[in-house]
């Protein structure tokens, strides 16, 4: 029963850390954006590239395994016949760069809000930590009241 308890207190742990955390909320939000990105592309981007190839529907291109030729994959599966719906595959394939580019667009946008937040470090005023011995010019530590290589008073 010890076991178990531990397994049960480690996977506890696990599931408690921030990146995990992070990531499920990540993959949920990801499922949410998917039909986002779904209806984009069947709803606006494929209607908008069917107008620009002559009002052909992605959706309906396929080849029929059987040498048939068929109106619809409908009719084509209804008959019976295999067929390779490359049209699908293209939206897919559009659907994909799609997520992936406002994905990126979107790390692209939090990088940026990222390095403004942070002040670079060449523009942050620093404190000396070091001076320069008036007597023997030997850089010393900022606090000293001796220098330790000629051993002059330095106050």
């Amino acid at each position: 029963m010890e076991k178990y308890k531990g397994i049960f207190g480690e996977f506890k742990e696990f599931i408690s850390r921030g990146n995990v955390m992070d990531m499920a909320i990540g993959v949920i939000i990801g499922g949410a954006f998917k039909g986002i990105i779904d209806s984009l592309v069947k709803d606006i981007i494929m209607p908008i590239i069917s107008k620009f190839v002559g009002g052909l529907d992605f959706s309906n291109l396929f080849i029929a395994l059987d040498g048939e030729k068929y109106a619809t994959i409908a009719a084509a599966q209804e008959a019976g016949s295999a067929t390779l719906n490359y049209g699908t595959f293209i939206t897919v394939v559009v659907n994909f760069l799609l997520m992936a580019f406002v994905i990126f667009l979107m790390v692209k946008g939090m990088n940026l809000l990222a390095n403004k937040r942070k002040t670079p470090k060449e523009e942050l005023p620093t404190e000396p930590k070091t001076k320069v011995c008036t007597f023997c010019k030997t850089e010393i530590a900022i606090d000293a009241v001796r220098c330790p290589n000629c051993t002059s008073n330095l106050e």
